[in-house]
């Protein structure tokens, strides 16, 4: 951020943001489409097994955490913990006069109320907001500021260095993790019947935005082979499939990016760190689909302004997912009280979400990574524009610089031959 100007800084914004949009609202229209296409949900809710537990969460409540998160008060905390709304329970007492006849009956009822808590898991909304108005900052100071840029460029070559190391080892974390979610599975049976057919649903789905949609868009806009791009993707791709988060995924992908595909890393510290926060194309898609299957399980036939009114709430409550694993779970709940479906079913998924979590994250990534190629292009003019007058600068500083010791040899040369004649 401290390398642009507000303007340039300010349109890269608008067509991240036009980005995101665009491909969360077709990734929620894929998913719809291929579940009424499907319908995995035909059958018996008997096919399922005893329901766990979630966590319950209102709609308002899930955005204004989202507000809250934009403005930590304490930046260390942000590195480890993120606001979230937990609800208590208060029991309230009231006394009824029976009929007037002085008899008072006492009537007791319990009801949940917010209150402001945390949860362990980096708050990078917030960071990212902050980050990008002291960036903004250092770069409106010109030289002044120059000393801390040089000393943030050197702590992420160090950081580069350290992933480096790091994305040796990774494929064996990576195989450790994902034989332990394996081995935690209780019955293998389960991948079977109607919940055999919702997770092919989901894959096809994840399949046709992240290997057509996606290349399909970066091709119109850059003209350039999207496979080549996504090939210098494989090692994030990789890491977002073993750890499922998209914020955990960030220093591997500023590398894929920034060294194999030769992305501006203004363009990469600028769009990815927002993409991993906000734009959610696999969460969407899977969120809008979950909440059908979960109808069709019901037997509940959902009409165009049910299926329309998931649609929206699908795309906005993406946006509102932190980037750790499995938080679409919690914002699927806000998608199910938009059309009256019951909440309590989202535990009839919970056995396969471990690895739908894992494939919606990796498409995610590849979502984030494919918008910071087509930002880059169509912010190329004033990316160089920059460049070109931070040439320019340097230029009139050596000059400035030169100026000075020029005109005083030019001084003494001109007395020497005075005092010469003098003497």
């Amino acid at each position: 951020m401290a390398a642009l100007d507000s303007r340039a800084s300010g349109k890269m914004g608008v067509r991240a943001v036009v980005y995101y949009t665009t491909t969360t609202v077709i990734a929620v229209f894929i998913g719809i489409i291929m579940v009424l296409i499907i319908h995995p949900g035909r059958g018996s809710r008997d096919e399922f097994s005893s329901k766990q537990s979630i966590e319950q969460v209102s709609p308002a409540d899930a955005f204004l955490d989202l507000i809250r998160n934009m403005f930590p008060p304490n930046l260390v905390q942000a590195c480890t913990q993120q606001f979230r709304t937990q609800y208590g329970k208060r029991v309230v007492t009231v006394k009824v006069d029976v009929n007037g006849t002085g008899n008072e009956s006492e009537l007791s009822y319990e009801e949940a109320i917010p209150v402001l808590g945390t949860v362990n898991g980096i708050n990078a909304l917030g960071l990212v907001v902050f980050s990008m108005g002291f960036g903004l900052i250092i770069g409106s100071m010109k030289e002044q500021g120059q000393p801390l840029r040089d000393f943030f460029d050197c702590l992420n070559e160090a950081i580069m260095r350290l992933v480096a190391v790091i994305m040796w080892y990774a494929p064996v974390g990576i195989l450790f993790l994902i034989a332990g979610k394996i081995v935690e599975m209780e019955d293998l049976s389960v991948m079977g019947g109607q919940l055999g057919m919702y997770t092919v649903t989901v894959i096809v789905g994840l399949l046709i935005h992240a290997m057509v949609v996606l290349p399909t868009l970066y091709f119109l806009v850059t003209r350039k082979n999207p496979f080549v791009f996504i090939g210098g993707l494989l090692q994030a791709l990789v890491t977002a499939l073993g750890t499922s988060s998209s914020s955990a995924t960030l220093p591997i992908t500023f590398k894929c990016l920034e060294e194999n595909n030769g992305v501006d890393k203004r363009v990469t510290r600028f769009v990815l760190p927002v993409g991993a926060t906000i734009n959610m194309d696999g969460t969407a898609l899977y969120e809008a689909l979950a909440a059908i299957f979960i109808a069709q399980v019901n037997e509940m036939d959902l009409n165009f302004g049910q299926i329309l009114t998931i649609s929206i709430t699908a795309t906005a409550a993406s946006i509102g997912a932190a980037g750790i694993p499995q938080a679409g779970l919690v914002t699927m709940v806000i998608v199910l009280t938009s059309v009256g479906l019951p909440t309590d079913d989202v535990t009839l998924i919970i056995a396969v979400d471990w690895f739908l979590d894992r494939l919606r994250t990796t498409t995610n990534v590849l979502g984030d990574s494919i918008g910071a190629g087509i930002v880059e292009h169509l912010s190329r003019h004033e990316l160089a524009a920059v460049d070109a007058e931070l040439g320019n600068c340097v230029l009139a500083e050596n000059q400035e610089k030169k100026t000075p010791y020029k005109l005083i040899s030019q001084n003494n040369d001109d007395r020497l031959p005075d005092s010469e004649t003098k003497m």
